[in-house]
């Protein structure tokens, strides 16, 4: 399958600020639905994620997902989590995935069982995400599967990892990051940070170690809806660095929502001018609209 737009990979290869999305598929066993969540991002974005199984709660595939994407002519990310398949349905599916024109894949542990609605499933975690870069790694550059199987057509993925933005202690090793570079991570995403002292702190020691030169870091960070979705992100979603001075500004505005997008365009133009920083990664849950609005302000072209 061919496409008419640029690659993930060569934007990142270029240098240019990279603005990727996530949508979370709908309860629905049919299409429409999804592409108007992604007529929403289109022009907007250089690619959109498509979560899989978010919440550990059972939606629309990410690999269909993905292809309903690329149809609309967008890079899509496949998210592959190790918590629903065991090796041969992921090798099946990367294969699948590289056969319908799908090239990048963020590999994921996934969120555990008892987050979701159905707590008697069975989480598989067979493997690791880092065995799922490697195995990746082996269908691009051996052609082989898993088992030493040689694929009749090599694939050719650009594959990123996770990361959670945190404040160094003086001794950090960034050795997990790095473990997924050696693995074959290309690019990574991280989970929302509004702190751009933080993140600069972070990103010092990351280019420092010399990773910004093996990884492409794009940060997570997303308009937000109200001081409510603030307070809960804050308190409630792991890994989220969400400062008392944004919640405090999402409490004094008279249009929050306005006011979300605002704060997430001014940190925005401030992630560009730290070393190390590749782009962001949009996060808008029930509030996707707002993205648009948001790239706008910030000037950026896609």
């Amino acid at each position: 399958m061919t496409t008419k737009f640029k690659t993930l990979e060569k934007i990142l290869n270029s240098g240019d600020f990279t603005i990727t999305a996530e949508i979370s598929p709908p309860l629905s066993a049919g299409p429409t639905e999804l592409e108007a969540k992604i007529d929403l991002l289109k022009g907007s974005v250089h690619a959109i994620n498509i979560t899989d199984n978010p919440g550990a709660t059972a939606h629309i595939s990410s690999l269909a997902g993905s292809v309903i994407v690329l149809n609309k002519g967008i890079n899509p990310i496949l998210q592959m989590t190790c918590r629903d398949r065991n090796r041969l349905a992921i090798q099946s599916e990367l294969m699948g995935a590289s056969a319908l024109g799908i090239r990048n894949v963020l590999a994921l542990s996934g969120d555990p069982i008892r987050v979701g609605n159905q707590p008697d499933a069975k989480a598989v975690f067979d493997i690791n995400s880092k065995t799922l870069l490697s195995i990746i790694e082996d269908m691009n550059s051996k052609g082989q599967t898993m088992a030493g199987r040689e694929l009749l057509t090599k694939a050719e993925f650009f594959p990123g990892a996770a990361a959670i933005v945190h404040d160094p202690e003086i001794d950090w090793d960034p050795k997990k990051l790095s473990n997924k570079a050696k693995a074959g991570a290309k690019f990574i995403q991280t989970q929302f940070c509004f702190d751009v002292e933080l993140l600069t702190r972070y990103m010092d020691r990351i280019v420092a170690s010399g990773l910004s030169e093996q990884l492409y870091f794009i940060v997570g960070i997303g308009p937000l809806r109200s001081e409510k979705s603030a307070k809960w992100m804050k308190d409630k979603l792991f890994g989220t660095v969400m400062p008392d001075n944004i919640v405090s500004r999402m409490a004094q505005a008279k249009d929050q929502v306005q006011e979300g997008i605002d704060i997430c365009a001014e940190l925005i133009d401030q992630f560009r001018e730290i070393p190390g920083v590749h782009g962001v990664h949009l996060m808008a849950p029930r509030n996707l609209s707002a993205i648009a609005r948001t790239v706008a302000k910030t000037g950026i072209k896609i």
